[in-house]
């Protein structure tokens, strides 16, 4: 299944939850299940700007931007961080007035029904999307999957908690819950936010992406040819890497050019969506940048 596919269910799945989990804090008036239905508002926002990040993300190459569009599944998620961040703030205001008034919520049963068909629903999709992040290498993805995760623990943990606050009467537990998902998706906005950020600032490729291309190197390995100065750099779904070949100075350009051409087609064949820039250099002569040397 196509990310724009996926996105997609994702904003329609959202609004089903709206409505399941809306219904669930109205029957109850229970301020932990109306933090778990904000949450939900917070997925559909956040799966709405990254459908458009996406989009952006899928533009091809231009005079403007050489390297593509990529980087435009960053900004979706920082901006689901930030979403999260101010879920977590509203959550905890409306904990903290209940907090001071405790009352038990009402007709639990239909409540916590409602809130588990939600997270059923959610729990799938994620389970669903993180497994196709990993096969188009999509942060947007990624990132709408972990926050789903996160809502389903915490729909979890407030089903749970609300049967006790039924078993105990323990009304000052509601607020409690809902402080405590304040907390959760408070961390894992912060986790977002931080994750949008080193994509941003060119962070290298994956340590198993990086094995990939060292043994496809590897395999052309030879006296008289070295690679060094490999360095790599990841943007959205896109994989880069820069590097010199050396090899004897007396072969000809069109050896030399034949030889790159293979390892370069070996590269892209084993790590889909890598685009490689190797520098021809006789053996005999080294290249000197500001650049970090990272020799596989």
């Amino acid at each position: 299944m196509q990310v724009r596919t996926l996105l997609k269910l994702s904003i329609a799945t959202a609004i089903a939850t709206i409505v399941m989990k809306s219904a669930a804090w109205w029957v109850t008036d229970s301020v932990g299940l109306l933090s778990d239905a904000m949450e939900s508002f917070v997925n559909l926002a956040s799966a709405l700007f990254a459908l458009m990040m996406v989009t952006i993300a899928q533009r091809p190459a231009d005079a403007d931007h050489p390297f593509g569009h990529t980087k435009a599944e960053y900004f979706s998620s920082g901006f689901e961080g930030l979403l999260i961040v101010g879920a977590a703030g509203g959550i905890g205001w409306a904990a903290l007035h209940r907090l001071a008034e405790p009352q038990l919520p009402e007709s639990l049963g239909i409540g916590l029904a409602l809130a588990v068909v939600a997270s059923v629903l959610n729990g799938a999709l994620a389970w669903r999307m993180m497994a196709a992040s990993r096969e188009h290498r999509s942060i947007a993805l990624e990132a709408d999957a972990r926050h789903l995760y996160a809502d389903v623990w915490t729909s979890a943990g407030v089903v749970v908690g609300l049967g006790l606050v039924h078993l105990t009467g323990w009304a000052w537990l509601d607020p409690v819950l809902a402080l405590l998902v304040a907390a959760n998706i408070l961390r894992e906005g912060a986790q977002l936010a931080r994750r949008s950020i080193e994509g941003l600032m060119d962070t290298a490729v994956e340590d198993d992406v990086r094995g990939q291309i060292d043994r496809t190197l590897a395999q052309f390995a030879h006296h008289a040819i070295r690679f060094d100065h490999v360095v790599t750099r990841r943007a959205g779904q896109r994989r880069f890497l820069d590097m010199h070949m050396h090899m004897p100075a007396h072969w000809t350009l069109g050896r030399a050019a034949a030889l790159r051409t293979d390892v370069e087609q070996a590269l892209m064949s084993e790590v889909p969506g890598l685009r490689a820039s190797i520098q021809l250099l006789p053996s005999n002569v080294e290249a000197h940048n500001n650049d970090v040397e990272d020799t596989p």
